[in-house]
């Protein structure tokens, strides 16, 4: 997959394409609908598919200080949309200027003169341009002009369990600050994931017999809600089944909010340094303060023993 950033690093020989364009922050099962579309449509027509997007987040350049907790970093996107088949992606830097142009043109300057859309695909909540004036109707108005069609897609929406919500990202990120990560999952499509370096902590997992990777999370991350997750940690090309704690710590009176990662039964591994995945797979517990070491550790041993089952029931159900 092709991976452009701004207008400028579009080939100048650049033909026909169909188009998407959205934030797609977390590519749930909505937006796979859309993408899935947007990839068929250009196979059908022969012509190559393109995901626009944007870096910052649209709401940080307009109400700074607004940016939504991030779902998924844009390379985690960028793998995502070639898995199902994107042929390029473009990321258009967000800027005041850049949010200033009309809704018109907007289609002509990057639908028209730099992507010759054939097709464009999108939802029915699509919006676009200054204050966010464009809509799929604007969109296809002008389709007759300069010769593009508009595919409108229609999200799915959730069972019963979900009480009828579409898919969307908001949704999602309500569900992962509630801890409630096998929700998240079933609009996604898979596991949350955090990803970040692993940094140097107070090593306390390790003293307890219990050493743990002290992720260092990406800007804006979605961090689930505080406490204790069954799930996997992926380092150097490697899934292993792992406990993660998050939160800040109370045992030892500790302040800043952590992510860590223990991977079970797994010794002498060494982290540090390596940019690492996190994929949370169910809650387990939340955060406490025990009454003695020897309590915390007896919660450890059963929050290890209770990760192990979770995961190994969810694995035998991939098989």
């Amino acid at each position: 997959m092709q991976r452009w950033r701004g207008l400028e690093d579009i080939p100048q020989d650049w033909g026909r394409s169909v188009v998407t364009i959205g934030s797609y922050d977390g590519v749930h099962r909505g937006h796979q609908l859309i993408i899935g579309r947007a990839v068929a449509r250009a196979r059908e027509l022969g012509v190559p598919s393109v995901v626009v997007t944007f870096d910052p987040h649209p709401s940080e350049v307009v109400r700074p200080g607004s940016h939504p907790p991030l779902l998924a970093p844009h390379h985690r996107r960028a793998e995502l949309m070639a898995e199902l088949g994107v042929d390029a992606m473009l990321i258009l830097p967000f800027t005041m200027e850049f949010s200033q142009l009309s809704p018109a043109d907007f289609i002509v300057k990057v639908l028209v003169d730099k992507l010759h859309a054939r097709v464009v695909i999108e939802g029915p909540n699509f919006r676009f341009g200054h204050k966010a004036a464009g809509n799929v109707e604007f969109l296809a108005e002008l389709g007759a002009t300069y010769d593009y069609e508009v595919d409108v897609v229609d999200l799915y929406e959730r069972g019963a369990a979900g009480g009828g919500e579409p898919f969307s990202s908001t949704l999602t990120r309500r569900l992962v600050a509630e801890g409630d990560v096998q929700g998240a999952a079933e609009i996604l499509g898979r596991p949350h994931r955090v990803e970040g370096v692993v940094v140097r902590g107070a090593q306390r997992g390790r003293e307890l017999g219990y050493p743990t990777a002290n992720v260092e999370t990406l800007p804006h991350t979605a961090i689930p809600a505080d406490g204790v997750y069954a799930g996997w940690l992926t380092a150097a090309g490697e899934r292993m089944p792992a406990a993660i704690s998050v939160g800040t710590n109370p045992q030892f009176d500790g302040t800043e909010r952590t992510v860590e990662a223990y991977a079970i039964d797994r010794v002498g591994l060494e982290l540090y340094g390596l940019h690492v995945a996190v994929d949370f797979l169910a809650y387990v517990r939340g955060q406490e303060r025990f009454d003695s070491i020897e309590s915390l550790l007896e919660a450890m041993a059963a929050d290890v023993k209770r990760c192990r089952e979770l995961i190994e029931a969810a694995d035998a159900n991939q098989a």
